[in-house]
């Protein structure tokens, strides 16, 4: 058995982004077990080394071939540079130490990420940039954004509404895509040869954003109560993508 695991809400805790209970604990177990693993996180603010490096600085012993973010993948969705970013202001800032372009009148491409405030006028431009011929890219698509102890939309409802509104499909660099995944079991497999998705356990605290597409795929599934979800109770509708609830990593064993 293999392992992909979320980090926000799961590994670390969405207010204070310190470790959650047992987390450190569980990937040590892996490690010395030898189980292949890769921690798979739609960081969208801090860039992709900077990350790694500071859940390493909080204990995590995390190879840098077991890390994965949307940055990574971002150049196999988005293949223009002539952009407009929507997300908080770090995000943006990444975007333009990555080179993207983003002051056109007219770009070619909406890239969004997690923000708490969007505004009308945010949702206003995202919508005259589509309707205008901009492709839609979502850094990913998590059903619910979880930040100072409240919930917003998440990108992936954002993603949703916008193709409601405008009529246009959209594209996800993180997860849940396909795309995504793939990109995790190459990594678990240049570990330890992972032959499919059926030998491989997604945990996350995002039932909707990360696990209902990880059981399509065929991977095990299983949800902690530490983070976007705070009760079974939320996730009922979903529950048969679910193949196990627990309150933490703690409650489980590596």
């Amino acid at each position: 058995m293999s392992y992909l695991i979320d980090v926000q809400g799961t590994l670390i805790d969405d207010v204070h982004k310190k470790p959650i209970e047992g987390a450190i604990d569980f990937i040590e177990a892996l490690n010395a077990q030898k189980i292949p693993f890769v921690v798979v996180t739609n960081n969208t603010k801090i860039p992709s080394l900077e990350f790694h490096q500071f859940l390493c600085n909080l204990g995590f012993n995390i190879p840098k071939n077991n890390y994965l973010d949307p940055f990574m993948a971002l150049e196999k969705v988005l293949h223009v540079k002539n952009i407009k970013s929507f997300g908080a202001d770090e995000f943006v800032s990444v975007m333009d130490k990555m080179g993207y372009d983003q002051n056109a009148l007219k770009p070619e491409a909406i890239v969004i990420a997690s923000k708490k405030d969007f505004s009308s006028n945010d949702y206003a431009l995202m919508i005259e940039s589509v309707l205008g011929g901009a492709k839609i890219v979502g850094m990913h698509a998590t059903s619910i954004y979880a930040k100072d102890k409240r919930r917003y939309p998440g990108v992936g409802a954002i993603l949703e509404m916008l193709s409601y509104a405008t009529g246009a499909s959209y594209e996800v660099v993180g997860k849940p895509s396909t795309l995504f995944y793939n990109e995790a079991l190459k990594l678990l497999n240049a570990q330890q040869q992972t032959h499919d998705f059926s030998e491989v356990t997604m945990i996350s605290d995002d039932a909707i954003g990360d696990l209902v597409g990880a059981k399509k795929l065929g991977m095990k599934t299983i949800l902690v109560l530490s983070g976007k979800v705070q009760s079974e109770d939320e996730v009922l509708h979903v529950r048969t993508f679910l193949d196990s609830i627990v309150s933490h990593m703690g409650a489980l064993k590596g």
